[in-house]
């Protein structure tokens, strides 16, 4: 009987937060581009912000995750180091790399997450993280190289006012490798949350972003990839 009652017990919908998260992106977005719009103090200050309050977070889940105080220590010194320098390099960033930092993690994280809904298939590491699919991967790896290859266009090429030719065979493997160099830096980012929030005991970073968490639950995937574009580019510190 009770086998019965749950198989006929209503399911919940696949992507029953959708509606939730879609307007806390656009919020998240709204915010965001503000700040980039304005430009100067008002970005540094809120990239400042953003540092913190996912630092704040890292610590709390790293309080969570240890016992032992001289591992404590010593993972919140790297997360430090790690979260930090990702701020330095972001605040030193023009405003055009910025947007395309951004933007490439946000094409990876919404690629992903409808890839991995609607095809589901094989998980990348089912122990470390339930939600994180191969079809996911190749969605983040097809938005990523997608948002790169529009970006180079826009911008790169409209500053040097070369408009009307298309990508080479060789510029398009470049902009492939770029993807998928951004894809999996941003979906290592998120095993590493999720790999800390298992030890934690805990779903989210915190609750402060309705339907997505926390602020590290957001720039989990974003902090390598801005190391990444940091050494790809050479940026001082």
């Amino acid at each position: 009987m009770a086998d019965v009652e749950q198989q006929t017990a209503p399911q919940p919908k696949k992507n029953a937060d959708l509606p939730v998260r879609l307007a806390s992106a656009i919020a998240m977005l709204a915010l965001a581009g503000g700040a980039l719009w304005m430009g100067g103090q008002w970005l540094d200050l809120f990239i400042l912000v953003v540092v913190l309050a996912t630092l704040v977070e890292l610590v709390l889940l790293v309080v969570k995750a240890t016992t032992n105080i001289p591992y404590r220590l010593g993972a919140i010194l790297a997360g430090t180091i790690y979260v930090g320098l990702a701020g330095i390099f972001l605040s030193r960033f023009p405003v055009a790399i910025v947007i395309g930092v951004v933007g490439a993690v946000i094409c990876v994280d919404t690629f992903a997450y409808f890839f991995g809904r609607t095809l589901g298939g094989p998980k990348i590491a089912p122990r470390i993280s339930q939600s994180k699919t191969w079809a996911g991967l190749l969605g983040g790896i097809i938005g990523a190289t997608a948002w790169v290859a529009a970006w180079i266009y826009t911008i790169a090429r409209a500053t040097s006012g070369d408009t009307t030719m298309p990508f080479d065979g060789m510029e398009m493997l470049q902009i492939l490798a770029i993807g998928t160099a951004v894809a999996v830096a941003a979906q290592a980012g998120d095993f590493f949350e999720s790999w800390l929030k298992r030890k934690a005991g805990v779903k989210d970073s915190s609750r402060i972003i309705p339907g997505h968490g926390g602020v590290f639950d957001r720039t989990d995937g974003l902090i390598p990839v801005v190391l990444l574009a940091g050494g790809m580019l050479g940026a001082a510190v």
